[in-house]
């Protein structure tokens, strides 16, 4: 067992007194695919419903998620394939159990998704179209409005919502500590929730709902870093939340960078334009170099799927090539899609290409064709531009195979959970499905283990809160050395930095300081967790320790809370690999 230095961060976030409060039985924290999923699935079972999201309802990652959904529905596919192509990349980190239940049960939850109006494209024939992303050795992934999958998804499940009036929504709340009737080790668990609400009626300002369970699906921490394709929304609030609660992370150094996000200069920062991993799907490949400059395909000889590796391969490889070029970018060549192999001889053979080209990419990617062109590039006659940024946490609060954390009463579902799933790299297109297949298993125990309704105890965690205006500084210092390639050096200057960062105390209480706080606290231990684990494993890579090691490092770290002071702890784990399935 390894165990980390003692960190130091708040052990509540320092708030008003709650001005108001609610009961309900049951809180759902974010309204993304998880935690819709999870309020629909538990109507008729409970009772009191009570849907919490930072923003509106469709603010959050799932809207975001272009390429769709994966699951064995084509012909010829089996769970036993998506098994092993999960299994594959997570780089023997997967929890196989855990793998098992999202192949095997994901089929007919996406039939479910369908049942409840959800409208995916299909081919000419009426059957459901299905397309390849990185990683997948079948098509499989199921799309909508061409690369709005994640939109029409949370359209459906927003209207199913809308119908459902026993389910009561708050807008425009933040989760800001989950209460406990009395310490874990006293046998304590879930008793409520404090939430600060901005103009919702009586309830506005800080409040408390008291319940009997909180299932969090509240997303990532992709604002950890500068450049990221997360929403604004995503601030490790939930993790923050569980963490301070009592509840494990495990996982957390394994952030998954997306490889192909397109680059807007050195400038940039925030939500950055994603080019979906279906492009690559549909026959776009990767080029080091403009065509006037001899710009050549880099991925072959790579791996055995080429452009279509799973993603921390293409991040790399991209990465190694910025390298050794000096680039700060790679280019995606996509102007041949949807139009015949050989190239035009002839001006009239090029216009007409180029239209086929257009219409192609009209149809099957317009939301990227869009947003590419807005920016100045256009994917029909020119490269894109592409670098990797942060796009996943596959780690999160420890759950088991039904979504409970250690915590009695607290459930996490979606991104911010690490079900065991995805391992030291998410498969493309499981993170819908994940969300998806734990919300319905939450919702076949929860109801069963309410606890009983008793009021939260005294609360003695010393609190804090860290200054907003650091959030910045912060953001630079992951990316900068906590980012796509990580090495010892830069880790414990990054370990350094936030340990200055967490002594610059707020002055002023406000949503952006506690959003700054829940970041600190969560990259504090993500940079501990990369520091420790000395190995190069799926999305976690370290140029001083370039080789996966499952003799010293098959296992998990796990971060604890005790009043502030985060430790973290290894367990060590057989390696699971797709040749086990």
């Amino acid at each position: 067992m390894v165990d980390a230095p003692v960190r130091r961060v708040p052990g509540r976030l320092a708030a008003p007194a709650p001005g108001w409060t609610t009961t309900s039985d049951v809180v759902v924290i974010g309204s993304g695919i998880a935690g819709l999923t999870a309020a629909l699935r538990l109507r008729g079972q409970v009772d009191r419903i009570l849907v919490v999201t930072k923003d509106v309802l469709a603010a959050g990652s799932t809207q975001w998620a272009q390429g769709g959904i994966a699951a064995a529905l084509g012909p010829g596919d089996t769970p036993e394939q998506h098994e092993v192509d999960t299994l594959v990349a997570g780089a023997g980190a997967c929890d196989l159990d855990a793998v098992r239940v999202l192949v095997n049960e994901g089929p007919e939850a996406v039939r479910e998704l369908i049942a409840l109006g959800t409208r995916f494209d299909h081919s000419p024939d009426g059957e459901l179209s299905l397309t390849r992303e990185g990683g997948h050795h079948r098509d499989r992934i199921a799309h909508a409005g061409g690369d709005a999958t994640g939109a029409e998804i949370q359209r459906a499940l927003i209207a199913a919502i809308q119908r459902a009036p026993e389910i009561e929504v708050v807008e425009h709340a933040l989760a800001v500590d989950l209460l406990l009737d009395a310490p874990l080790d006293e046998g304590g668990g879930i008793a409520g929730v404090t939430l600060h609400v901005m103009g919702e009626g009586q309830r506005d300002g800080v409040g408390a709902v008291h319940c009997r369970a909180v299932v969090l699906a509240s997303g990532g921490l992709g604002q950890v870093f500068s450049q990221t394709t997360n929403p604004v929304v995503s601030t490790g609030d939930g993790m923050a939340v569980a963490l301070r609660a009592g509840a494990v992370l495990r996982d957390l150094e394994f952030v998954q960078f997306h490889p192909t996000v397109m680059y807007l200069g050195p400038d940039s920062r925030g939500q950055q334009p994603l080019i979906s991993e279906a492009v690559r799907g549909e026959g776009a490949f990767l080029v080091d170099g403009l065509p006037e400059e001899g710009g050549t395909r880099f991925m072959q000889g790579v791996h055995e799927l080429a452009d279509l590796a799973p993603r921390d391969v293409v991040a790399k490889a991209i990465m190694r090539r910025m390298l050794d070029t000096g680039r700060p970018h790679m280019w995606l060549d996509a102007r041949h899609l949807g139009a015949p192999a050989s190239e035009a001889s002839d001006l009239g053979d090029r216009v007409a290409r180029e239209a086929r080209v257009s219409r192609f990419w009209e149809k099957r990617f317009p939301t990227i064709l869009a947003t590419a062109r807005a920016h100045g590039v256009d994917p029909v006659t020119q490269l894109i531009p592409v670098a990797p940024a942060c796009h996943y946490a596959s780690g999160g609060v420890r759950t088991d195979l039904w979504g409970r954390s250690n915590v009695p009463g607290l459930y996490a579902t979606g991104e911010v959970a690490c079900s065991g799933v995805h391992g030291a790299n998410r498969l493309a297109s499981n993170s819908l499905l994940e969300g998806l297949v734990f919300s319905r298993r939450i919702a076949e125990v929860l109801p069963g283990e309410l606890r009983p309704a008793v009021a939260p105890g005294a609360d003695h965690r010393t609190e804090g809160l860290v200054a907003g205006a650091v959030r910045g500084e912060l953001q630079e210092t992951m990316t900068s050395r906590v980012g796509v390639l990580r090495n010892a050096e830069g880790l414990d200057q990054a370990a350094g930095l936030l340990d200055g960062l967490a002594g610059t105390a707020a002055t002023t209480v406000d949503q952006d300081a506690w959003e700054t706080t829940n970041l600190l606290t969560i990259a504090a231990a993500l940079t501990d967790a990369a520091l420790l684990r000395e190995e190069t494993r799926g999305s976690h890579w370290r140029d001083d320790f370039p080789d996966r090691d499952d003799a010293h490092w098959a296992g998990h770290f796990d971060v604890v809370m005790d009043d502030g002071a985060t430790t973290l702890r290894f367990t060590a784990e057989p390696a699971t690999d797709g040749d086990l399935a």
